[in-house]
């Protein structure tokens, strides 16, 4: 059986003016495909194993070259926008025919020249295409343990789940919604760490480091928002999770700690309304 989207060992079963034609085997009924003459290897005749890689043409015929595309079927990979059209991106996968990756399958907005982690499927039309939505597409069985520190790029945004990323664009991780602290966009690369190693292997992120060192940096962040305020924050510990979420991108638990940690070092006092710089 000839497979779409594959590397296969295949035997010259006949010779044309435009090419070879091969086959599994040598059986007169057996399915064949074109590798065209310019891909045709030196010294090749009828009888000959040739290593190739299936795929549809501009006519949409199946066709065999001895190049090797950077992505096969139900793999990932990051390929190249070559063009953005009305239907979707097209992408540089190594061979002469870009790929098509359909707006349905984008996590977001996409443009000439930039990169994005994509998986290859057979669509419904038997045609080769790509998705963003790599989930079911990438590994779960990492080395890295609790306390690691990865690095990832972020495929999709959940706003019930968190980022889903792909750490070394090959192992299926999340960082949930309560970790996700910042400006984190699909796209983006991000530095993590290992909280927990599902029993499925999947892996669980923070791109937030532990409390006792984190507490430091949100106190610095706290500090430079209040000086931008000229030293008089119009709110104190106890505001809504919505305003502190709003100003600092933090937990309520995470500003009260950064908090406590100005008062303690005598940087801030702290009234029923405000929360000022100590001069």
């Amino acid at each position: 059986m000839l497979r779409l989207g594959e590397t296969q060992r295949l035997i010259v079963v006949k010779q044309a003016d435009h090419g070879v034609y091969l086959a599994e085997n040598r059986e007169r009924d057996s399915e064949r495909v074109l590798l065209p003459i310019k891909q045709v290897p030196e010294g090749t005749r009828t009888g000959s194993e040739l290593e190739v890689f299936l795929y549809r043409d501009s006519k949409d015929r199946l066709i065999a070259t001895v190049n090797r595309p950077l992505i096969k079927l139900n793999e990932t990979a990051v390929l190249r926008v070559k063009e953005v059209t009305k239907i979707g991106a097209f992408l540089d996968w190594g061979l002469e025919k870009d790929l098509l990756l359909p707006y349905k399958q984008q996590t977001k907005k996409l443009h000439e020249g930039e990169e994005c982690l994509v998986a290859l499927y057979i669509d419904k039309s038997s045609r080769l295409c790509l998705t963003m939505n790599v989930y079911d597409y990438l590994d779960a069985d990492s080395n890295y343990t609790a306390g690691d520190r990865v690095e990832g790029r972020v495929y999709l945004i959940s706003d019930n789940f968190g980022a889903f990323v792909a750490v070394d664009d090959e192992y299926s991780a999340l960082i949930p919604v309560k970790e996700l602290y910042g400006d984190v966009k699909v796209g983006d690369i991000v530095k993590a760490r290992v909280t927990e190693v599902k029993e499925d292997g999947r892996l669980s992120l923070s791109i937030r480091e532990k409390a006792y060192i984190q507490m430091d940096e949100d106190a610095e962040r706290v500090m430079k928002v209040i000086e931008a305020f000229d030293g008089v924050l119009p709110f104190n510990d106890k505001a809504s999770p919505e305003t502190i979420k709003r100003e600092f991108n933090m937990s309520k638990n995470e500003f009260k700690r950064a908090v406590g940690r100005l008062y303690k070092e005598r940087r801030v006092e702290i009234t029923d309304s405000a929360i000022r710089k100590i001069k």
